[in-house]
């Protein structure tokens, strides 16, 4: 491709021509295009220049095209045609896409979205695939600049105005543990009480270190009442920690949402926080995408599925 070449080319040079070449007249072409004889004369002469070709001379009272014309009125309506395909907004038919969405969400999130997701999916854009990547800072980051991540599910935080985020709902904090603990009976939990106990930590992303006295909001408020708990595991992985909590006296820090459906199949009682903790009764939920994929239709109509599922489920009592 010759960008020089084409950087003289202009586009609104190119209709006039296709104009001039249906009606073999300077009048005709000009009442077509909305402008005045003298303006689509000199809109001829610019063509000339841009061909180096006369393209047209005078025959009677019309015009007669010349051999590059000729050759012109051939390749031009398919141009046009390309542009104006080019130009048009872009459709989407989940039937027929075929490729991969990648999505990062931490576990705990995923755990109750993808599921729904999958299932809607299946049926709506069946050859559609989902790449599910577990949550990293800085995978996250580059991928949504880069193109090669589509979506992050996470809990909310300041986003600068590169990125785009939609708000989903909200989680409830909870207190985590099996039905057969002694505290499930329990109607509200004491602070004392829990910390009898020791606790699962799931961690979102892996700590380098390895420590176990990985800190978390909850570690720095029983620091400041001058108290610690004792955690038996401290792991990423969701799946393990349920199962962990499900044949020992564990606690775990989560939220009432999570495997709302699946609370019965893991044995696991959610309990309201102690009153003696401050925390916010609710953990915002976002979903993040880089504003270059802000106006793609197939962005968008990702984005509105995952709402349609995640909202009814942030929402539900």
């Amino acid at each position: 491709m010759d960008a020089k070449l084409l950087s003289r080319v202009d586009l609104n040079l190119l209709v006039a021509l296709q104009r001039l070449l249906e009606e073999e007249s300077v009048t005709k072409a000009a009442e077509r295009l909305f402008i005045t004889q003298p303006a689509m004369s000199k809109t001829l002469q610019r063509l000339r220049e841009t061909f180096n070709d006369p393209l047209f001379v005078r025959c009677g009272r019309g015009l007669s095209p010349t051999p590059r014309a000729i050759e012109l009125k051939k390749q031009l309506p398919a141009v046009l045609a390309a542009i104006a395909t080019m130009m048009l907004k872009e459709e989407f038919d989940p039937l027929t896409f075929e490729g991969e969405i990648f999505i990062m969400a931490a576990e705990f999130i995923a755990v109750q979205v993808m599921p729904a997701l999958t299932q809607k999916l299946v049926k709506e854009a069946p050859l559609m695939t989902i790449r599910l990547v577990g949550e990293d800072s800085n995978t996250k980051v580059s991928g949504l600049e880069k193109g090669d991540l589509d979506f992050a599910i996470e809990i909310a935080r300041p986003y600068t105005e590169d990125y785009h985020e939609t708000s989903l709902g909200s989680f409830t904090p909870a207190v985590w543990m099996n039905t057969g603990h002694p505290l499930a009976e329990k109607r509200q939990l004491k602070l004392n009480e829990m910390l009898n106990y020791p606790f699962v930590q799931y961690a979102l992303l892996r700590s380098p270190s390895g420590d176990t006295a990985q800190q978390t909001r909850f570690d720095s408020q029983l620091k400041e009442k001058g108290l610690k708990r004792k955690k038996a595991m401290v792991t990423d992985q969701l799946m393990t920690a349920l199962n962990v909590l499900r044949v020992t006296d564990c606690l775990m820090m989560g939220t009432m949402h999570d495997l709302k459906s699946d609370g019965a199949t893991y044995g696991i009682v959610r309990k309201a926080y102690p009153k003696e903790l401050d925390f916010d009764n609710s953990v915002p939920i976002v979903l993040v995408q880089h504003s270059r994929s802000v106006k793609s239709a197939a962005h968008d109509w990702i984005k509105q599925k995952i709402i349609e599922v995640v909202c009814p489920l942030l929402t539900a009592k």
